[in-house]
């Protein structure tokens, strides 16, 4: 039997389509198990610190925001800065400012929106990343195929990742990147464990929405990154 490099083997296996109740992370499960992919692997030598990349389609709403407050939220327990985030989107046009509506959102909770006129997600972004976190399951996958090998299990939703966490997977360990890390680590071992509907992890695009609908997508978003900062703050 022909054996095929890991990377073709990933990309075949991301563009099976299975019955639409079946959850992505099911067959990332499977694919981890098929290729025995290892979260140590990498394609070059890692920057100290912990690197965090939220993507979604234009990064002027989701992403922004998500990479706003959780870079405010980890402020306190990151005094040396060791985790960096950013976010980019699938379709951004490189160098327009966040939404107006997600500024003013942030600056409400007392969070910082400069610096963060969007671009575009590409293979380097990627690679230079230990966690990537899409606002939807068409985010997690662009992450993948633009980089399979190195991000396979460093991808996920950001609803997908705060389900699957767990402070526990970081216990007694204080520096905050390495918590992280561990974080990824355990989030990745419970892929496949419990099985959800299609769309419970993704965050709908609030461009086109009402004022209300656009409300109730960023308090979600705010919600899911409390859930994730708690966890990376608890020790």
């Amino acid at each position: 039997m022909a054996a095929f490099p890991p990377e073709t083997a990933i990309h075949a296996l991301t563009e099976l389509r299975l019955p639409a109740q079946w959850k992505s992370p099911v067959n990332t499960d499977a694919m981890l198990h098929i290729l025995g992919s290892s979260p140590s692997s990498s394609p070059g030598a890692c920057a100290p610190g912990f690197r965090v990349l939220v993507v979604c389609t234009g990064n002027l709403y989701r992403s922004p925001l998500a990479e706003c407050l959780l870079r405010q939220q980890l402020l306190d327990l990151d005094a040396r800065q060791t985790i960096r985030v950013s976010s980019a989107g699938t379709e951004a046009l490189p160098g327009t400012p966040m939404a107006t509506t997600v500024a003013s959102f942030l600056l409400a909770r007392g969070a910082d929106p400069s610096g963060t006129n969007s671009r575009r997600l590409t293979k380097e972004l990627v690679e230079n990343s230990d966690l990537v976190l899409g606002a939807a399951r068409e985010h997690r996958e662009a992450a993948v195929r633009l980089a399979p090998t190195w991000s396979l299990t460093r991808s996920f939703t950001l609803c997908e990742f705060a389900r699957l966490v767990r402070a526990e997977d970081a216990s007694g360990v204080v520096d905050p990147a390495a918590r992280f890390a561990n974080l990824v680590q355990g989030a990745a071992s419970r892929r496949g464990a419990v099985r959800a509907y299609a769309g419970d992890d993704d965050i709908d695009d609030p461009v086109g929405a009402g004022p209300q609908e656009v409300q109730k997508c960023l308090e979600r978003i705010e919600g899911v990154v409390q859930r994730v900062a708690t966890a990376v703050r608890t020790g």
